[in-house]
């Protein structure tokens, strides 16, 4: 296994993500940011469940481009405009399908939300980055 995903003693203990994860492969992927947009250019949800599954699915195809598994997911960075606390249920959604459909890990990787201005397009609602380790 690539990446060990881990909750040391003394951080904060949740069960929606791990904080630590521990990488034991050989290469480095670095994803761009994918969005909920189709390889044709439209737009596939206009929620946020929505738009963090197909966001997480891109992910997903984006590792498995480069040589990698879902399970190979060290670290998750969102970008979302206008964040607000009371928007977290509707990414577990969306993260919550992808790790039924997509074998995303559970409890996720570490992530990091980060709240914007705003995204390429204004339809957009998520936008997810990705580093991950394959063996």
């Amino acid at each position: 296994m690539a990446v060990e995903l881990s909750h040391p003693e003394g951080l904060l203990r949740q069960t929606d993500y791990a904080p630590l994860a521990i990488g034991t492969g050989s290469r480095l992927l670095f994803l761009a940011g994918q969005t909920a947009t189709s390889p044709e250019g439209i737009v596939e949800a206009d929620d946020l469940a929505g738009q963090v599954y197909a966001a997480l699915r891109y992910v997903v195809i984006g590792i498995q481009g480069g040589g990698g598994e879902a399970k190979d997911i060290a670290r998750l960075t969102c970008y979302i405009p206008d964040w607000r606390l009371d928007k977290w249920d509707a990414v577990l959604d969306g993260v919550g399908r992808a790790q039924e459909c997509e074998g995303v890990a559970k409890p996720m990787p570490p992530i990091t939300i980060i709240g914007v201005q705003a995204l390429f397009n204004p339809q957009l609602l998520v936008e997810i980055e990705a580093i991950a380790i394959v063996g």
